[in-house]
């Protein structure tokens, strides 16, 4: 039997769990549809996802389709749980991308779509809730070809619109998806030109784009009423194209989902691309090449997971036994490099315990959620006794302190988001600390050069001396404490997009008294270089200075264009530079940037400044020169070698000569 493994994505509360509940349903596989607003459905299995009707983790679900098993992955529409989207898109054969036929293309639906377009994932459009009031066709259609994508063809009409008899009619005539199809299909074309177009012709072509993602089928449909649903998995089949992968090559798979068992083990989603995986095999895993041993194994199948003894190329598994696994690890022979297709959180707030709250115990918890959402970054400050966490937005923030209080009995309340700054050389530096030389009261010789570097190239490490010139591990040493330091700047922020050069070595070889062992303080050893390398490459970013650079998203806002003599002014207000202004009709089209640390208030904002009709969407764009207020600065969790006496009275070292 065929697999395909399909994800379901919308913006919030465009219908997407709902329509997985009706898949199943119409599958055979639930005997009744759960709503989201009563909390019984398949996927939200969150007593969190309940309460709140939104969807926060990804699920897998699986049923049958004739000759396919179909494994359906319902992933959050609220963008601040992007992370789970993103983790999910990279394990997808096709996708559904459902949008709401009362609000239209909506802002999360772009962002979207233009991630599934650059990945080249097969996808079909689902225009859901035809039966609600206010629903549209004609004009969702001109929408989503003006705002998504005008490869779309129309797979049917809706009647009945905006009542619970609205249908979904399958068939468009020959003529309908002509000109679509015509554009990457010389076939259809000279059928077209000669007069000899047929509908199996269409459909061929058809199929065939829809494959290479090079248009969009789109149906029209409820699934509140089941409208539509028939026909929308009649083209999951046949329109979709089933998991490639041999079953006998090398094994290979990627985790795109780590949870917590009842006794707290590890278990991990993966979806297997090559081979076959079996319980009691020893498999290498992550990017440092660790090995685990499979211990239990259930594979997805006929509406649930079961206890299988092997899991094959095409297949969605979870695994037991690797201990260390993460998500973004590949299983086997790596795939491929695993990369983010979203931008990283831009805030950061500090959690701040309740009374009786156990510190050791909220460490542990927030360690755990960050294996469960590893763009959840924890930064942790021993002195403080303060840890914080960076987020995408509020709502994220409202559930990390729900789930803590839900699933840990551990009740914390955060200080205010601030957003995530990083620091950019301004020009070049270079400092030097040499062996047996005062204040040098480390073992070592390290000389470093910092420059800039272009954006987004992040850190780069070199040499100007010879790798022999010491051992191996003096220069590992330094290397991974330079990138270490880098995370905390002059001002606290990582520092990035820059070159480090290492211009001077030198090391007291091994050395021992006469008739007696190693004696380290004649030697040196990678604690001296650890040691030493913070001072040397403060030193030298002090010399060639830092910016700080706050995060910048580009918004888009669109809304009535008798309202933006009130919108301006508070975009103003908000540091938020419009760039340019267009009319389509009676709406006004504004886009431009503003801080990441005022898009929640300007998200608050806009539906009183434009009677409740504006719409916003924004996504993290650049890092901009701080050129208002006070330069931001961060606590710093290291030994703060900013401070030399400081940082060697911290500095658990040989610190003498």
């Amino acid at each position: 039997m065929q697999l395909l493994n399909l994800g379901i994505l919308a913006h919030v509360d465009a219908g997407k769990t709902s329509l997985t509940e009706r898949l199943l349903h119409s599958a055979g596989v639930i005997d009744e549809v759960g709503r989201v607003d009563d909390g019984n459905t398949r996927t939200d299995t969150l007593a969190l996802e309940r309460q709140r009707g939104i969807t926060i983790k990804s699920a897998v679900v699986s049923f049958p389709l004739d000759g396919v098993t179909v494994n359906l992955i319902d992933t959050p529409g609220h963008p601040d749980f992007i992370a789970e989207v993103e983790r999910v898109l990279g394990v997808l054969d096709g996708a559904v991308l459902v949008i709401s036929a009362v609000e239209g293309v909506q802002a999360q639906t772009r962002v979207l779509m233009r991630t599934l377009q650059r990945l080249r994932i097969p996808t079909l459009l689902f225009v859901n809730k035809i039966d609600r009031r206010g629903a549209r066709d004609e004009e969702v259609l001109r929408s989503v070809s003006a705002r998504l994508t005008p490869a779309i063809v129309p797979m049917g009409t809706a009647t009945g619109l905006g009542t619970r008899a609205a249908r979904f009619l399958p068939g468009p005539g020959p003529a309908a998806p002509l000109d679509v199809l015509a554009d990457h299909d010389d076939t259809v074309l000279s059928a077209y030109v000669e007069g000899t177009v047929t509908d199996a012709l269409l459909r061929r072509s058809l199929v065939a784009q829809t494959r290479e993602a090079l248009v969009h089928p789109v149906y029209f449909g409820s699934a509140a009423t089941g409208a539509g649903v028939d026909a929308l998995l009649s083209g999951i089949e046949e329109l979709l194209p089933a998991a490639d992968g041999g079953a006998d090559g090398p094994v290979s798979g990627t985790v795109f989902k780590v949870e917590r068992g009842p006794a707290g083990e590890k278990v991990a989603y993966a979806r297997m691309f090559s081979g076959t995986l079996r319980t009691r095999d020893r498999i290498p895993f992550g990017a440092d090449g660790a090995e685990g041993r499979i211990t239990g194994i259930s594979v997805f199948g006929h509406g649930t997971d079961t206890r299988a003894d092997a899991v094959a190329a095409g297949q969605i598994a979870r695994l037991w036994g690797l201990g260390d696994i993460r998500i973004g690890d590949a299983i086997g022979e790596p795939r491929k490099t695993y990369e983010h297709f979203f931008a990283p959180p831009t805030l950061e707030t500090v959690v701040v315990p309740g009374p009786g709250v156990n510190r050791g115990a909220l460490h542990l918890a927030l360690t755990q959620l960050a294996e469960q959402d590893p763009l959840i970054g924890l930064r942790h400050d021993e002195r403080r006794q303060e840890t914080s966490v960076s987020l995408y937005g509020e709502v994220q923030k409202e559930v990390v302190q729900a789930t803590l209080a839900d699933e840990y009995g551990l009740h914390v309340t955060f200080r205010e988001t601030t957003p995530l700054c990083v620091e950019r050389l301004v020009g070049t530096g270079h400092a030097v600390e040499f062996n047996k030389k005062d204040p040098n009261p480390f073992l070592a010789t390290v000389g470093l050069r910092v420059e800039p570097a272009p954006v987004g190239s992040g850190v780069g490490f070199r040499l100007e001396v010879e790798l022999g010139s010491m051992p191996y591990a003096f220069f590992k040493a330094v290397e991974d404490t330079v990138r270490e330091t880098l995370d905390q700047g002059l001002y606290g922020w990582q520092v990035t997009d820059c070159t480090v050069t290492m211009t001077h070595s030198g090391y007291s070889p091994r050395q021992s008294h006469a008739h007696q062992g190693f004696d380290k303080s004649m030697s040196s050893t990678g604690a001296d270089f650890r040691g030493v390398t913070p001072l040397v490459l403060i030193e030298a970013l002090r010399r060639a200075g830092t910016r700080v650079h706050e995060p910048m998203h580009r918004f888009r806002v669109e809304a009535p264009a008798d309202t933006l003599g009130a919108l301006l002014p508070v975009l103003a207000g908000l540091a938020a530079v419009p760039e340019a202004t267009r009319n389509r009709g009676d709406l006004c089209v504004l886009e431009g940037t503003v801080p990441a640390a005022r898009v929640h208030t300007l998200g608050q904002l806009l539906p009183g400044l434009t009677r409740g009709e504006g719409e916003l969407e924004s996504a993290f764009d650049h890092y901009a020169p701080v050129t208002h207020g006070t330069v931001p600065r961060r606590p710093r969790t290291d030994h703060n070698p900013l401070n030399r006496k400081e940082y060697l009275l911290n500095v658990t070292r040989r610190v003498g000569g």
